[in-house]
C-alpha cells in the first residue's frame, strides 16, 4: 500500500487557471521522495492538497482521487488528516505560535492527546536531533534554528507520513546534512518522507525516488544523474575584479546581546569594502544576520562601534532615518515582513523614482506578469524576487542581502545571481549577502568573512567561500 497516491487530479485557485492538470502521483513508506522543479510551478499546492490544506483552509476547484495512508481524504476534517499526515512549511515563522522552544514542539503533541511523560520524553528527543535547546526563546532564534524548531515539532507528532516544504532553505551545509541523515533514518524505521527542495546537491545522496513538478504535471526523473547535474552547475561571476580601497563601513570591536541573557556577537571587526561585493558566511545562530543588522542601523551595538563612510550627513548614530534606507537597502530574510503593499505593481512603485522605472525593475526580475496580484498570493520563491525588487527599485547605494536565493529553482538562482551582478555594476553599489548556497556564493562574492563564536575567524576572497563550502575553513 502507497502512503499517497494522487490520480488524475486537477486543482485551480480561481477556477480558471489550472495549477494542476491530470496529475498522478505516489509515495511510499519506507522511502525518501524528493519533489523538485520550477518556482511557482505547484510544489506546495500539491502539498497542500495531500495534507488537506487544500480545500479545508485554502479553497479552490479540486478533482481526482488522493489517496493517503490508504484512505480517499475527499470530505475528511483537517483534525483526521493531520493525524496522518505532518507538514514543516516552508516559512517557518508561520508556523511558530509559542515563546519558549519546548512548549513550541509539545503544542503539536497536546493537539493529539499525547500524556505528559510522552510528550516530554518526545522534546527530549527532537530537540536532541535537531540541536535545539528547550529552553531557548523562539522570537531570538536565527533563521536557521527557527526551521529547525518547525522540524523538531512535527517529528515530535510522530505521523508515519511527513511533508517538508523547503527545509533547507535557512540551513548551513552542517544542518542540511543533519536533517537529510535524519529523515533517512525515519524512512528506515518505515516512514514515508516528502521533501520539497531545489537544493538537490544536499538532497539527492539521501532520497529514493524524485518527481519534477512543471507544465502542471508532476512526472518520475528516472536518470538521476542528469538531472543533478542540469539543476546544480557552479553560477559563474560576470563582474569583473574588484580593485576598490575605500570602506563604506568600519567595524571595531563590535559586540551585540540580548539583554544581557544571550551574547550573539562578541568582538566584530571588519571593513566594508566601498563599491564592493562582500559574502558573510558561518553556521546557523553565528550572529550573520544580527551583524546585517547593525550595519544596516536596525539594530544598536551593545559594545564597539560601526564607523559609516557612505556619506558625512548620516553623522555615525546607531539608529538610521528616512533618508539613510533611502540610500541603504535591506531584503529581509522572511519576505513577509516588508511586503506591505495591496499589488506587486504597488510594492516595486512605492519607493522607485517613477512607475516606468519600477515597470524596467519588475521585468528584470521576471515579476511583470505579477503586476496586479496580492504579494502575500505569491510563492515563497515569488515573494522573494518581489521583495529584491522592490528594494533595487529604490536604488540604494548599498544593498543588505539576507539569504537572497531562497525558494529559487536552478534557473531562478542563476538569473537572481545575473541580476545583481548587472544591477551591482550599473549603479556601482554596495553589495553584502548572506547566503549558504554553494551554488551562488563565489559569485557574489568579491571579500568573505567567516563568522564562528562571536567574531571573524577567517576573512579572504572567492577561496574563502570555496573552502568553507567544501569543508576546509577551520
Amino acid at each position: 500500500m502507497s502512503a499517497i497516491e494522487l490520480k488524475n487530479v486537477n486543482f485551480s485557485y480561481d477556477g480558471k487557471t489550472k495549477i494542476l492538470e491530470n496529475t498522478d502521483f505516489t509515495a511510499e513508506y519506507g522511502e525518501v521522495t524528493l519533489l523538485s522543479g520550477h518556482s511557482g510551478e505547484g510544489k506546495s499546492t500539491l502539498m497542500y492538497i495531500v495534507s488537506g490544506i487544500i480545500p479545508n483552509v485554502n479553497y479552490g476547484e479540486l478533482s481526482g482521487d488522493v489517496i493517503v495512508g490508504g484512505g480517499d481524504i475527499k470530505g475528511k476534517k483537517l483534525g483526521h488528516i493531520c493525524r496522518r499526515v505532518g507538514v514543516v512549511l516552508q516559512n517557518a515563522d508561520e508556523q511558530i505560535i509559542q515563546k519558549i522552544v519546548e512548549d513550541e514542539i509539545a503544542f503539536g503533541c497536546e493537539n493529539l492527546a499525547y500524556p505528559p511523560e510522552k510528550i516530554q520524553t518526545q522534546i527530549e528527543i527532537v530537540c536532541n536531533l535537531m540541536q535545539l535547546d528547550p529552553k531557548w526563546k523562539c522570537r531570538i532564534l536565527s533563521g536557521g534554528q527557527k526551521q529547525r524548531l518547525i522540524t523538531a515539532s512535527t517529528l515530535a507528532m510522530g505521523q508515519k507520513i511527513i511533508i517538508l516544504d523547503e527545509p533547507l532553505a535557512n540551513l548551513d551545509k552542517d544542518g542540511a546534512a543533519m536533517l537529510m541523515k535524519t529523515l533517512r533514518s525515519l524512512a528506515k524505521a518505515g516512514y514515508c518522507v516528502i521533501v520539497i527542495e531545489h537544493r538537490l546537491d544536499m538532497v539527492l545522496p539521501y532520497v529514493d525516488t524524485v518527481w519534477h513538478i512543471g507544465n502542471k504535471t508532476v512526472c518520475r526523473v528516472e536518470n538521476r544523474g542528469e538531472y543533478l547535474e542540469q539543476q546544480t552547475a557552479k553560477i559563474e561571476d560576470d563582474c569583473p575584479a574588484f580593485k576598490g580601497t575605500s570602506s563604506v563601513f568600519s567595524l571595531k570591536n563590535v559586540a551585540f546581546s540580548v539583554k544581557k541573557e544571550r551574547n550573539i556577537l562578541t568582538d566584530i571587526s571588519l571593513e566594508i569594502p566601498k563599491g564592493g561585493r562582500t559574502v558573510l558566511l558561518g553556521e546557523n545562530g553565528c550572529g550573520k544576520t544580527t551583524l546585517l543588522r547593525l550595519i544596516a542601523r536596525l539594530y544598536k551595538p551593545t559594545g564597539g562601534h560601526i564607523v559609516q563612510n557612505l556619506h558625512e550627513k548620516f553623522g555615525q548614530k546607531p539608529k538610521g532615518g528616512r533618508v539613510w534606507f533611502q540610500k541603504v537597502g535591506v531584503v529581509y530574510q522572511n519576505p513577509d515582513y516588508q511586503l506591505f503593499m495591496p499589488t506587486v505593481r504597488q510594492e516595486i512603485c512605492f519607493g522607485a523614482q517613477s512607475e516606468a522605472y519600477a515597470a524596467k525593475i519588475a521585468s528584470l526580475f521576471g515579476v511583470e506578469h505579477l503586476w496586479e496580484r496580492h504579494p502575500q498570493s505569491l510563492s515563497e520563491g515569488q515573494k522573494r524576487r518581489v521583495s529584491i525588487a522592490a528594494v533595487a527599485a529604490c536604488e540604494p547605494e548599498v544593498l543588505l542581502l539576507d539569504e537572497p536565493t531562497v525558494g529559487q529553482d536552478y534557473d531562478g538562482l542563476r538569473a537572481m545571481v545575473k541580476i545583481l551582478n548587472e544591477l551591482h555594476i550599473r549603479t556601482n553599489n554596495t553589495m553584502i549577502t548572506i547566503t549558504h548556497d554553494v551554488r551562488c556564493a563565489e559569485a557574489l562574492c568579491d571579500r568573505a568573512y567567516l563568522i564562528a563564536g562571536g567574531t571573524v575567524t577567517r576573512r579572504g576572497g572567492k577561496e574563502l567561500a570555496r573552502d568553507y563550502f567544501a569543508g576546509k575553513s577551520s
